[in-house]
């Protein structure tokens, strides 16, 4: 009975606070890759990448990796003016214990929420405010980011898939072309796409493709 008086009498709330609280940073650690994808332009940016392999046909060329590594650095390069906000608004002062943790999130999830806003389709937005039955919110502020994040994300989901399809255009010409052109021939045995890709890497080459796609991830940014 002594020992449990004792054990009582050095229990402290603070450490449980700040127990939890480290488990909760550790948890967001975690949830960075999704954080990461779900928050930031790499959703947009891996989809484009992948439908332009895609229309090329060229199978597994550039691979995974390439598309995965390209789209990594994009990102940071688009972001690198968000993510350095919040570092000089919340980390840095979190850091320096001039800010508690709270105030640290809060900080940091305006300079995020501030691009994701600007991406967002209003239609997206007030659908999952309906669902929610939110109240309009007089600010940027008042929108949590359960809300934000899914209508910020099929905001993107949806300007990639229009930006694929300018971009299947061209192609499909080509093998639309190729495929009128050997049937003109009666080689209906011989695939289309096999004549076809040579002269849709050339086309590919010849107007600088990657350049054209990255200047137009960037632009729409």
């Amino acid at each position: 009975m002594n020992e449990f008086v004792d054990l009582y009498s050095n229990f402290d709330p603070n450490n449980v606070s700040t127990s939890i609280r480290l488990l909760l940073l550790l948890t967001v650690l975690a949830l960075a890759p999704s954080i990461l994808i779900l928050m930031t332009s790499f959703t947009r940016i891996v989809i484009i990448l992948s439908f332009t392999r895609t229309s090329l046909a060229t199978q597994q060329m550039p691979p995974n990796q390439i598309l995965i590594g390209l789209a990594l650095f994009l990102t940071f390069f688009i972001m690198a003016p968000t993510f350095q906000e919040i570092n000089e608004e919340a980390l840095q002062p979190l850091f320096n214990e001039d800010i508690t943790l709270d105030e640290a999130y809060d900080r940091a999830s305006m300079p995020i929420k501030e691009f994701m806003a600007e991406h967002t389709r209003q239609k997206d937005l007030q659908l999952f405010m309906g669902y929610s039955e939110m109240p309009a919110p007089e600010s940027l502020e008042d929108i949590p980011l359960t809300t934000l994040v899914p209508a910020f994300a099929i905001s993107e989901l949806k300007t990639a898939f229009q930006m694929g399809f300018m971009i299947f255009i061209p192609f499909l010409i080509i093998d639309m072309a190729v495929a009128s052109i050997l049937m003109s021939m009666g080689m209906m045995m011989l695939p289309p796409v096999m004549i076809s890709l040579p002269f849709k890497i050339l086309l590919f080459v010849l107007v600088d493709g990657w350049y054209l796609i990255t200047h137009s991830l960037l632009q729409s940014f």
